[in-house]
């Protein structure tokens, strides 16, 4: 599942487990990555979950600018290209968590936002402008023409691929 998120393994294996539970009488397994409040954000190719109690995850490097991002996915992604490595990191884990996070960016110079390129990233991003004004930067140029960063790394790694396969070709 990772493999085809285009996450690179080394990463997912420093920050995620694997998590297995029961719902509502079957045996499953996800990927887990766990939040601040010792909660497990859960993704398959079948399920999109969590094991309660819902909150945001952070990392903290020391850093006076933070990256944040809506998903788990979307933050494996950035490390995966690079992206964050020695910024602090924030991921809602859905955008209903702003607000609780809001006061946790109180003392960073700069956020750089890696949020969805839908209605509700736009409306989370206007809600962060509205507490830090400029020092909040909109970081989905990166990905325009996709809808999350997770999507432009799949679509950056299957040309990757696609050109080692021509060049081998040759």
């Amino acid at each position: 599942y990772l493999e085809e998120r285009g996450i690179a393994l080394a990463i997912a294996k420093q920050h995620c487990k694997e998590i297995h539970f029961w719902l509502y009488g079957k045996r499953y397994f996800a990927i887990g990555y766990g939040n601040r409040c010792g909660g497990f954000e859960l993704r398959n190719r079948f399920f999109k979950g969590c094991i309660p109690p819902k909150d945001f995850s952070s990392f903290r490097q020391g850093s006076s600018r933070c990256h944040l991002y809506e998903g788990f996915m979307d933050w494996l992604s950035a490390l995966t290209l690079g992206i964050g490595t020695t910024e602090d990191s924030l991921v809602l884990n859905s955008v209903a968590n702003v607000g609780k996070a809001v006061k946790h960016l109180d003392g960073y110079g700069r956020i750089d936002c890696f949020l969805d390129r839908d209605e509700a990233g736009r409306r989370t991003l206007e809600t962060l402008k509205g507490d830090y004004g400029g020092r909040v930067c909109d970081r989905s140029a990166l990905y325009d023409g996709c809808k999350d960063l997770n999507e432009y790394l799949q679509l950056t790694t299957k040309k990757e691929m696609d050109n080692n396969l021509k060049i081998k070709g040759q």
